[in-house]
């Protein structure tokens, strides 16, 4: 199981990259770099699954996430976007007749890196991300995980405008689905699955650096 994901991360990085090659250039390269900020919920999904965790409603922790943004664009509709973040994430129990109801928050440093896809006219666009997350754990508030380092794949779609001297402005919805997990998965742990998952809502703001030498 764990093979066959890590070779569907595989296909989906090359498909982008191919895609990408096929493209038209831009004449000159533009560098952009911003900030983004926005809402989160995560929770994680265990394998066999807990019954002090369902429904997902209540199993969910509201957070926030924000960072930098660096988006390079050598070609018409696909471009390279690099981010440093940081997130909130983690997961809460429902409690039973023995267990309170509990929270447990966790705060990540992650860098995801997209292949970033557009279409439309020069002011308004759709987009679409798409790539590999690495992330740490930096803060552990209850001490509830064993494994602070974090890797998947993180997806997104949104709206972006560009005005002439503001910069440009996006709204994206994006799903971070972690392949690491916050336990052990080997054979004798207790889960076979144990990953995080998050949704969030984020708005970006993004002037141009510089442009770059004119493609040959």
């Amino acid at each position: 199981m764990k093979n066959k994901r890590y070779i569907a991360v595989l296909i989906l990085c090359l498909a982008a990259l191919v895609q990408a090659k096929a493209q038209p250039r831009l004449r000159k390269p533009e560098y952009w770099f911003g900030v983004h900020g926005g809402v989160s919920a995560s929770s994680v999904i265990f394998t066999p699954a807990r019954p002090d965790m369902t429904p997902i409603t209540k199993a969910s922790v509201l957070g926030g996430n924000g960072g930098l943004v660096f988006r390079y664009a050598g070609h018409k509709y696909c471009h390279f976007q690099m981010e440093l973040n940081y997130l909130h994430r983690g997961w809460a129990t429902t409690g039973n007749d023995t267990l309170a109801a509990t929270s447990h928050s966790l705060h990540y440093i992650e860098m995801p890196i997209f292949m970033h896809l557009n279409f439309g006219n020069e002011v308004c666009r759709w987009f679409f991300n798409l790539g590999p997350q690495i992330g740490y754990c930096v803060a552990d508030e209850k001490k509830s995980i064993d494994k602070p380092f974090d890797w998947g794949l993180a997806a997104g779609t949104g709206l972006y405008l560009k005005s002439k001297h503001a910069g440009l402005y996006q709204l994206e919805i994006r799903f971070d689905y972690s392949f690491g997990g916050v336990y052990g998965t080997a054979v004798t742990d207790q889960y076979s699955m144990a990953s995080p998952i998050d949704l969030s809502l984020n708005l970006a703001w993004l002037m141009p650096v510089r442009r770059g030498k004119k493609a040959r």
